[in-house]
């Protein structure tokens, strides 16, 4: 069925040749840069303040040494403590650290001089990306010329919710989460000219992508306020939707815990791409003009052994952390959970009273070494989680992309999953959203409907399937949950079947079913949540009623954004609840929300919508 017009007028590594040092090289061998540079002074000297470009600290350049399948645990590696060099010319100096001097043993010699160029008119195979040679930025989005020979991505498989009987299901329950890996990887998909597999399409993350404008909560003492739209169905006439949002509360940029972040990067061959390695480096640097002095990071580095890159440093010393980047190489093959054990140990020991402990990992997920199963994983990160230490997955990269792994690392580590495919995404997550993706509001985030039977039939949650929760998980606070960042927004959908509407199945024969006279409460929303540190949750509680129901015409341009996205997602994935569904009237009914897109996020769904439209073979529609 097309979209009602009636809704409209109301409404593989190979053997490693180059590797970095996991014996020893990479701390200690960054010596030659002594003084820390805050942001603040390369901002004095007219840096731009959107990304740090490494070419502005002089950073040394280094050869690579052989790589050592023993590495972590030798002399120096871990445990030698460096100052990074020569301050950059033209900034003032800062106090120096009170680290000590790497023995003049531990420099390199000089690199060697850079391959003569190819022969004219030869096609260049790959680009050779080293410590001083960062690309330029790049637009959005990212062109990638060089073809992957094969696709090995992995996501996981879930089964699309179906409608249940409120007769015999009156509840249901999920778990509340705020990742958006999946609209930005199948954004990744279409500007390559691709539609995304149905597998790598999950509605709540597409939801959980786009700002609403919710109400912000009154009181800090409730970390979000809950909002709650039902309004007619755009795909399926005389179906209802629950929109549920959740808005969090953004604590004060000036006013906020200290960081213990340790970034875990992976540097295993698979990472060699620009849109890898190269690129997580980049993300990284996006991140640091939001750091301070009271900040500390640290950097473990894992290919087929790990080991510490930098140990723990102040926030504010820029080119410290940024002349630790440029060491980095990509080589190897990739022990994953063995850098992953290092990370929670160095987070563990540089735990601070009142700290925001994070454990950042940057990879693709193809861990071939050691422990590969995600599930003999969870159990690790959900004992990090429990002494405080949360768990952010940043994935980069196509055609071995492993979105199974990044998802079960983040769902039981207390974090959030997201994927990297270009600048202006590292920049909206680590500059526009630093504080929601780095200070949690409320842990363990669980969300239960009750639906009235006399008001409703049958319902549906639209996305969440990784997310379900038995009705009995609700009140153990032992079940883990989704976390909440400050200043974010949650997002979802319940599809209804009013009562005396067209149900999805068949009256029994032999039971009772007279249908009730509709009255009363739609439903009642129960929230679980925890404040970060506590173990005990609490409960919010609202009622669903006949005062939250709105026609098309009238639905809240939030309402109207949330419709249309989760429209798309649905028809990306094939989902057999959306009928007849066309491009064009997700199109249009975008269109419809409204003038404010100050991040260009709407321009861009509407952009992707025509690009999905033209690839599926759907004509286009004309739209006034």
């Amino acid at each position: 069925m097309a979209i009602s017009n009636n809704f409209f007028r109301s409404k593989s590594f190979a053997k490693p040749i180059v590797q970095i040092s996991l014996a020893g090289f990479l701390f200690a061998n960054l010596a030659a840069c002594s003084a820390p540079v805050t942001y603040q002074q390369v901002a004095q000297n007219n840096y731009d303040t959107t990304e740090i470009d490494a070419q502005d600290f002089n950073c040394p350049q280094y050869e690579r040494p052989e790589y050592d399948s023993s590495g972590y645990g030798r002399s120096g590696y871990g445990n030698a403590r460096a100052t990074i060099g020569t301050p950059a010319p033209n900034l003032q100096r800062a106090a120096p650290k009170e680290l000590s001097q790497p023995s003049p043993s531990y420099y390199p010699a000089p690199p060697p001089p850079p391959p003569p160029p190819p022969p004219s008119g030869a096609a260049q195979e790959s680009v050779a990306v080293t410590g001083s040679r960062i690309m330029p930025p790049m637009p959005h989005p990212m062109p990638y010329p060089r073809p992957i020979p094969e696709n090995t991505e992995r996501y996981p498989h879930a089964q699309t919710n179906g409608f249940k009987q409120v007769s015999e299901q009156p509840v249901s329950t999920f778990a509340m989460e705020n990742d958006t890996a999946s609209y930005a990887n199948s954004r990744r998909f279409l500007n390559e000219g691709r539609l995304p597999p149905s597998e790598a399409v999950r509605v709540e993350e597409f939801l959980n992508y786009f700002q609403y404008n919710y109400p912000m909560p009154r009181e800090r003492s409730a970390p979000f306020s809950t909002n709650v739209v039902v309004a007619p169905s755009p795909w399926a006439t005389g179906k209802q939707i629950i929109h549920v949002g959740l808005q969090g509360y953004d604590t004060i940029r000036t006013i906020r815990a200290p960081l213990n972040i340790v970034l875990l990067m992976d540097v295993s061959g698979s990472m060699q791409p620009e849109d890898r390695l190269p690129l997580a480096k980049r993300t990284v640097r996006m991140m640091l003009p939001q750091l301070n002095g009271n900040d500390r990071i640290s950097m473990v580095v894992y290919a087929g052994a790990s080991g510490v890159a930098l140990e723990p440093t102040r926030g504010n010393a820029t080119r410290d952390i940024v002349c630790a980047l440029e060491v980095l190489h990509a080589g190897g093959s990739t022990a994953g959970a063995e850098g992953i054990r290092l990370a929670y140990r160095m987070a563990e020991r540089n735990m601070h009273q009142g700290s925001v402990n994070r454990v950042i990992l940057m990879t693709d997920g193809d861990f071939n070494v050691g422990i590969t199963d995600p599930n003999q994983l969870r159990d690790f990160v959900r004992q990090g989680k429990d002494r405080g230490i949360y768990l952010s997955v940043f994935g980069f990269g196509r055609g071995n992309y492993n979105d199974n792994m990044m998802q079960t690392l983040a769902q039981n580590g207390n974090g959030t999953a997201a994927y990297i495919d270009g600048l202006p995404e590292a920049r909206r997550i680590l500059q526009t959203q630093f504080r929601g993706a780095m200070f949690p509001i409320a842990n363990d985030v669980k969300a239960q409907i009750e639906f009235n039977p006399r008001r409703v039939s049958e319902y549906r949650l639209i996305g969440y399937e990784t997310r379900a929760l038995n009705r009995e998980d609700f009140n153990n606070d032992n079940i883990d949950a989704g976390e909440i960042g400050s200043g974010h927004q949650v997002t979802a959908l319940y599809e209804i079947i009013p009562v005396g509407g067209n149900s999805s199945v068949d009256p029994l024969r032999y039971q009772n079913e007279a249908r009730p006279t509709p009255s009363g409460e739609i439903g009642f929303l129960r929230l679980r949540y925890k404040l970060p540190g506590q173990s005990q949750s609490r409960l919010i509680e609202r009622p669903i009623t006949q005062a939250d129901v709105v026609n098309g015409g009238n639905s809240p341009s939030a309402t109207k954004l949330a419709l249309a996205v989760a429209g798309f997602a649905q028809k990306l994935r094939n989902d057999p609840w959306v009928g007849d569904l066309r491009y064009g009237d997700i199109r249009y009914l975008a269109s419809q929300i409204g003038s404010s897109d100050a991040n260009g996020q709407i321009d861009e769904f509407k952009n992707l919508v025509e690009r999905a439209s033209s690839l599926d073979g759907e004509r286009p529609m004309d739209i006034d």
